[in-house]
Order: C-alpha cells, then structure tokens, then sequence
C-alpha cells in the first residue's frame, strides 16, 4: 500500500490508482538550452524512485516532456526564448542546441540509473496538439488577445488557487509575482500562445489561428500529458518551484478545457542547495555531472547522497558530502560483494517488507538504506539471506552494488620526492584547492607518472 504526500491536499494519502491495472505518471522534463545541473537531477533520482517503487505493485506508463521551445526566460511573459538565448550564446541554431544538450541530459539521467520514460515528449512535435487546446479554451471564453499573443484570463477559473490555496494567490496579486503589463487583466494571466516579433523573424516558429508564433510553456504540458495519458492522470511530478506558477497554470487551462480533474496526487520534490543559496543556472552557480567526474566523482556516488535524505527536504551539497557519500558507497559494495551466494527465506523476505514498507511510505529512502546497512550487520540473517536481501533493495536503490568493481588504491613505488608530491597534492584536494591539486598532477606526469582521481583516492603509475 502506497502512500505519498499530495501537494494539492498537504497531506500524506494512500494511493489509489483510477485503473487497477496500470498507472499514469507525467513528470515535467527538461529544457534543453544548457547543462542539466545536479540539482535538477535531483528531481529526476526522486521520480526514479517513485517508478521503481510504484512498478513493484503496477505496470507504469512514465511520459516526460523535453521543453525545446517556448520557455521564456521571465515567469512574466516576457524576454526572449531560452532555446534562442541558447542559440545566440554558442553560435549555433536553436535546434542544433537542443540536440546536443538534450543527448547530454540522457547522458547523465542514465549515468545516475535513473529508468528511461515509456514515453519521451518534445515540444517542437506536439505543436498540433497545442493550437488545438488552445482553440478549445478561446471556443470556451477562457482567452483574450493582446499584442504579443493569445492569454488566459485566470480570473474566470474559479479554482485557479487549488494547488497554492487562496492566501498564496492573494500574494501574488499586484505585481508580486509578475510587473503588471498594461494589456493583461490579471497579474496571474499567462500565455497560452506568443506572436513572433515583427522586426526578426525566430528559428521557431509556427502558423497558427491567431498567426505566426510559438506556444507557451505551461500549455505545453497539458497538451502533451492529455494526449498520451488521458484527461486524468494518477500522478504528476515536479520540482517544487514548478507548484505556484507552472503546475497552477497547467491545472487551470487543462481543466478548464476538459471539465474533469488533471491530476490526483502531485508530488514535488525539494531544492539542491549551496551553503550560498539555490543552485541555479542563471546565476551562474551549478554543478554538473561532468564537473563530479572531473573532482573523482562516480555519478552513483551523488545519487548515494541524494538517497540520505528524503525528497521533501532540502539537501545542501558540499564536496565534504560527496566525499562521504563515496567512501559510504565503496565500502556498500565492498561488503555486498564479499556475500558469495544468495537465498531466498522467509527471514529475508521479512527484510524485503520492511524495505518495501519505507518505500511505500512516501519513498523514506533514508529509512530504506538504513535498513541496508543494518541487514548487513543482522546476526539474524544467513550471509545467503543477506545477499538475497541487498538484491531485492538494489532494484530500488540502483546503485550498482554487484556489479561495479570496487577498486583498491594501487600503489606504485615511486621516488621519495614525487611521494612528497602526491603526499601535498592530497592535502590540496582535501582542502578543496583544485588549482594546486592540477599544478602538482601535472608535476607528477611531467616526471614520468599519471595520477587518476576515483572515489577511492589517488591512483598513481608510471606513464
């Protein structure tokens, strides 16, 4: 029995599924004019979990968008596209930026295990499905037009504060969310369709009913979400920055146009944060999956770290974290890996309900892996039963715990000098000084050896 937390009723509800046969999971994608960066990986890991634990009950039909066009750079409707901003900041077309960054996004979803959607969603293929709702809201007298594009007038949705509640709302009201435009009626208005300027043309851009143009973000969703999921979806997922403005604006123009409920239970999952503040792109603070590897770091070994915490709660990421999270994770596979056999008992599968259990309650992954650890530590369990048990969890937990070789330290004699060498480079990269740590590595290879950082520390040989 499964029980997760719905941010429409703030409350924890057990899930029940409209169809007992299958479930329908929409979680928004990404927008693919940049890097992904480990926090918006986050979200993904959280969702990941949520697939893995919902499939132990149900077949699951998983959608994920790739935004690649419309999603502007203000939540006001204004500014330029992200794509084009992409595309002027590099050199290339707005569709060579998202090809390039959408492979890189698969790139590290997969390196962090994470289950590839049933469906993958782009934008720039659902345009068709977009014009055609917004034509059923303007035949439903929810839009109005303004020079820049056809919008939404929110003030005629009645439960346009369902997700937020009303006090939240309120707040937003003149000019807090948004400056007021002259042309929208309400500050919560938004785009359901932009016009191309008239002094440029765009490198996407379509003909519509109300002319040439591109759609806005949020109707983007809804439209791919309905056509591949139905009116009503089980689940819908998300960052928690998504609640007040892009999750609102879905439920507000999806159901408006079908008349039934969107979604039942929305699920959000928290902020990656710096001790500085959101990891964010446009302020220039974000680490990606790449810059881990270059500092030694697994990918599994930041999805290690994402697992001790649960998916409400915000996660500060340090590198001091990281390095914990890879000496945790060796020493896991170390001890998985020295249990020879496996067999399945009554007694480990004891041990699989109270992990499924955690699970099941609101995906309390820290719950999950403590009881990992503790498995292995039991005096109760056989080692076969031990085995048993950390192959069930590692479905769940994806962290490769069998099979990825667990390296040791290779030594290798070397002159008294170059020892002191790596002796300090060592102590540089333990005190986060990455540019001595790469002056002393290349000190080190011009003498003759190649130093490699792994989560296991340094490993030297001669070239």
């Amino acid at each position: 029995m499964i029980h997760l937390y719905n941010t429409a009723s703030r409350r924890k509800e057990e899930f029940v599924p409209q169809h007992p046969s299958k479930v329908t999971m929409y979680c928004c994608g990404p927008t693919v004019y940049n890097f992904a960066h480990i926090g918006n990986l986050r979200t993904y890991i959280f969702e990941d979990l949520l697939s893995r634990t919902i499939r132990l009950h149900y077949p699951l039909t998983h959608v994920m968008n790739v935004t690649d066009v419309g999603h502007l750079v203000s939540d006001a409707d204004d500014g330029e596209d992200k794509m084009e901003v992409g595309a002027a900041r590099e050199g290339k077309s707005a569709w060579d930026i998202a090809k390039f960054y959408e492979e890189k996004f698969w790139q590290d979803y997969d390196a962090l295990h994470c289950t590839r959607p049933t469906v993958i969603s782009r934008a720039t293929a659902h345009i068709p499905e977009m014009i055609a709702l917004v034509k059923t809201l303007e035949e439903k007298g929810y839009t109005y037009r303004t020079s820049d594009g056809i919008y939404y007038d929110t003030s005629k949705f009645d439960r346009y504060d369902a997700l937020v509640g009303h006090a939240r709302i309120s707040g937003l009201q003149g000019g807090a969310r948004v400056e007021m435009s002259d042309e929208k009626r309400n500050p919560t208005d938004f785009a359901l369709w932009k016009f191309s300027p008239k002094d440029k043309k765009r490198q996407m851009e379509w003909d519509s009913p109300w002319g040439v143009g591109f759609p806005g973000w949020h109707i983007e969703c809804s439209a791919m979400a309905m056509k591949y999921l139905g009116h009503t979806l089980d689940i819908h997922c998300g960052g928690i920055d998504h609640v007040t403005i892009h999750h609102t604006n879905e439920i507000a123009q999806s159901e408006a146009a079908t008349g039934q409920k969107y979604v039942n239970y929305w699920v959000h999952g928290e902020f990656l944060i710096l001790r500085s503040g959101k990891m964010s792109k446009s302020g220039g603070t974000f680490v990606t999956v790449d810059v881990l590897k270059e500092k030694g770091y697994e990918p599994l070994a930041y999805r290690y770290l994402c697992l001790g915490a649960h998916y409400r709660t915000q996660l500060e990421f340090s590198y001091e974290s990281m390095d914990s999270a890879a000496k945790s994770l060796k020493n896991l596979r170390q001890a998985a890996q020295q249990l020879p056999s496996a067999q399945s008992t009554e007694k480990s599968q004891s041990w699989k309900d109270k992990f499924t259990a955690a699970m099941e309650d609101d995906l309390n992954a820290p719950k999950a892996l403590a009881l990992v650890w503790e498995a292995l530590r039991s005096a109760e369990l056989a080692v076969a039963e031990k085995r048993d048990f950390l192959q069930f969890a590692d479905t769940i937990l994806a962290l490769d715990l069998f099979t990825a070789p667990v390296e040791k330290n290779v030594t290798t004699e070397i002159p008294a000098a170059l020892q002191a060498l790596l002796t300090e480079r060592a102590a540089a990269r333990k005190a986060k000084d990455w540019k001595k740590s790469d002056e002393l590595r290349d000190a080190l290879l011009q003498a003759g050896y190649v130093v490699k950082d792994t989560p296991q520390g340094q490993q030297i040989e001669k070239k």
